[in-house]
């Protein structure tokens, strides 16, 4: 079975991924946390003109993934946080 997501760029420097989701045909972001017993990524919906500037510069995406961690985008999540949510890590 395909994985929803397509991880098409990533920085390990910064710790974030952006892809294509393939339920969708859209773009994510996707930034790693833990809530202590499991660590997972939390993806966020971004436009394709987000996508293709990310791409292009991923150093262009930190003010975005830097508001994610910090919650200020949580609107974009594509699935709702539960009760145990993780802290970016």
């Amino acid at each position: 079975m395909k994985s929803r997501y397509a991880e098409t760029h990533f920085s390990r420097e910064h710790r974030f991924a952006i892809g294509i989701d393939r339920k969708t045909g859209g773009y994510y972001l996707a930034i790693p946390v833990s809530n202590g017993v499991v660590n997972y990524d939390e993806q966020h919906h971004i436009t394709s003109q987000q996508y293709e500037a990310f791409s292009s510069d991923l150093t262009s995406a930190l003010p975005f993934v830097e508001g994610c961690r910090r919650r200020q985008y949580d609107e974009q999540l594509i699935y709702p946080p539960s009760d145990r949510r993780g802290s970016p890590v």
